[in-house]
């Protein structure tokens, strides 16, 4: 299903147990011309039932719900009834956890509820520009993820985690929306043995990009971890960028995050750590522009194919918003575009590719 452009109001479902964010999303949300409420459900049956007798063009899934919860609800529409939806998520642990599990089941996207009554006018606001994302969202053409190739109860296949070297392979991939999700089919299938260091940029609000470190780690061959400054880049490692923080590669290889300002409204960006390599790896660089909305990536694409590297985008097809590889392809930086289920293959492919 893919929601049409056109200057219909956006129909929007509200889904979630507490009357004041019920109230509140419906509030701000009826104040926006191009955006509708068409109705609210307090629980999973209802939100069912609801989607099937108000067919709604998107759908705001709270969590955490009594009896059948937020997981549940998502897994059904997801089988029976594709749309997009986005998640309300507390910033709580539990909440970061099974907001990741969501987005690699097919959530679009999600926003963290606000913490308090001040926040909550920011909060609606991020909300109202993802809902409006969802006009431009692919649904129903997307391959289930795989969601690893080792088994959550087996052993990882130990791999070379030495040291990086100048003459080694780096690949760098940017995401962002839809990019949980593509990671945990690209991640999980690389091979134990990959002779490169991987880093990840994946634009998240705090507090999510330690989770989703973490179930990447249980599902694949290869370790993976959130960066943490200093870190040294191995070969057989994946990095992913914490949260708030550009990741740069120093000039000793090592790992090296700070708080400059955002760079196209996101921190961290995947342009500021492509960027980055280039001087230290030029043509040894592999480039990876996956789902997601804007132009993050395009810049340092566009630098890694200037200098002899290889630059990997995911196709139309796929993504969930063609936005960050579409610009990439119009910059002219895109060496192979292919569809999500073989970016790992043309990534173990780039890695060992003659240069």
């Amino acid at each position: 299903m893919t929601v049409a452009q056109d200057t219909a109001p956006l129909r929007v479902l509200v889904v979630d147990d507490s009357a004041y964010v019920r109230f509140s999303v419906a509030r701000h949300l009826d104040s926006i011309p191009d955006l509708q409420v068409v109705g609210y459900a307090t629980d999973g049956e209802s939100a069912l039932r609801q989607i099937q007798e108000l067919s709604p063009d998107v759908i705001t899934l709270d969590v955490e719900m009594p009896g059948m919860d937020g997981l549940t609800v998502l897994r059904q529409i997801m089988v029976h009834d594709p749309r997009p939806v986005v998640m309300m998520s507390s910033r709580t642990r539990d909440g970061a956890i099974e907001t990741i599990r969501a987005l690699t089941i097919g959530a679009v996207d999600f926003v963290a509820k606000p913490e308090s009554r001040a926040s909550i006018g920011s909060v609606m606001d991020e909300l109202v520009g993802k809902l409006r994302a969802c006009r431009t969202v692919r649904m129903g053409s997307r391959p289930s993820p795989r969601l690893g190739t080792r088994p959550l109860s087996s052993e990882r296949i130990p791999g070379s985690t030495a040291r990086l070297r100048r003459t080694d392979k780096i690949v760098l991939i940017g995401a962002s929306t839809g990019g949980p999700r593509a990671l945990s089919e690209v991640i999980p299938a690389l091979p134990h043995d990959l002779p490169a260091g991987v880093l990840v940029v994946q634009h998240m609000p705090e507090g999510f990009t330690g989770p989703l470190a973490n179930r990447l780690d249980r599902i694949s061959n290869l370790e993976v971890q959130e960066a943490r400054n200093g870190d040294a880049i191995l070969r057989g490692r994946v990095l992913i960028a914490p949260a708030g923080f550009h990741m740069q590669i120093g000039r000793e290889g090592d790992v090296e995050l700070n708080k400059r300002p955002s760079v196209h409204g996101v921190r961290p960006a995947a342009d500021v750590t492509m960027t980055s390599a280039v001087p230290i790896f030029g043509n040894r660089c592999v480039g990876v522009v996956l789902t997601g909305m804007g132009r993050d990536g395009s810049n340092g694409a566009s630098l890694i194919h200037g200098s002899g590297g290889w630059v990997i985008a995911e196709d139309q097809t796929t993504c969930v918003v063609w936005g960050m590889p579409r610009s990439a392809v119009e910059y002219g930086a895109a060496d192979q575009v292919v569809p999500l289920p073989d970016v790992a293959k043309a990534i173990e492919r780039a890695v060992h590719r003659d240069v």
